[in-house]
């Protein structure tokens, strides 16, 4: 079974892709903060965040100690706080109010790397990239599509391998499946589609 056939059998393990393009900056604001933290708390600091600041201009204004305390529960609270409102202030004063639409401008942002930039660019403008997280990585390399030792690597190779008409949605997929069926720890691999041409099962099968 080649990749892209792989890729249709998760997809219908998983809740439908729902791709809506959301805004720019909130959108490279959120996965700022979303480093090195569950996804329920990135939700919930930036629907606290955006409330009070939901652009570059009233963020880039605001209080250190009040960004601080509505980030709190992403962790590292300190850094992200002063991070974001200094993405804020290049981002309106530096760069005419508008967030890159490049993998290259975007990643001249302090704390944008490339997984961040590539959100960006599929979230928000629709582009084709392949955002490439701790899911992204463990599925990738679990099954056998990659075999590499960073989320850089991985991008890489899976851009050789992976159609383009693949990209757009690749993420979303992944990390569905992560959550529900490709779990880090106990995956199910019983109710899996793809077991049978995984290369973790394969090999959990002979030990």
């Amino acid at each position: 079974m080649d990749i892209m056939a792989q890729l249709k059998e998760i997809e219908s393990m998983v809740e439908p892709i729902d791709l809506h393009r959301n805004d720019p900056f909130q959108t490279l604001i959120k996965t700022i903060l979303s480093h090195r933290t569950k996804d329920e708390n990135t939700d919930k600091a930036a629907e606290a965040l955006f409330a009070d600041y939901p652009d570059a201009p009233s963020l880039k204004s605001a209080p250190v100690d009040k960004v601080e305390a509505l980030v709190r529960p992403t962790g590292f609270y300190s850094v992200k706080a002063r991070r974001i409102i200094e993405v804020a202030r290049i981002i309106d004063e530096e760069m005419g109010g508008a967030v890159p639409k490049t993998k290259e401008g975007l990643m001249e942002l302090p704390g944008v790397g490339p997984k961040t930039a590539n959100c960006v660019l599929v979230f928000a403008f629709g582009t084709d990239a392949i955002p490439v997280d701790t899911h992204v990585h463990r599925i990738a390399n679990r099954i056998g599509w990659v075999d590499t030792k960073t989320p850089e690597r991985t991008e890489f190779e899976l851009m050789e391998k992976l159609p383009r008409e693949g990209w757009l949605t690749l993420n979303e997929i992944l990390v569905n499946f992560g959550k529900r069926i490709c779990r880090p720890i106990s995956p199910k691999c019983s109710i899996c589609k793809v077991s049978s041409s995984c290369r973790y099962y394969k090999k959990a099968l002979h030990n």
